[in-house]
């Protein structure tokens, strides 16, 4: 019952690939306006969140750079 192990940079990989496929699918059916209104809504939020924590994060460079 040994199964073969799947080396660890191998499973991440696979994993990325199959995230970069989705990401890919949803970014080509958003810009054909397929998304259902709710997950427009929710891309939105996540963009916006993200911006907000990218500025966070290069107010924070700015700052530990003129200290």
């Amino acid at each position: 019952m040994s199964a073969d192990i799947v080396p660890k940079a191998q499973a991440i990989a696979a994993a990325r690939a199959v995230l970069d496929r989705a990401r890919h699918r949803r970014d080509r059916d958003r810009a054909a306006g397929r998304l259902p209104a709710e997950h427009e809504l929710i891309c939105r939020r996540l963009e916006r969140e993200q911006n907000r924590r990218e500025q966070n994060r290069r107010e924070q460079t700015a700052h530990q750079a003129a200290a």
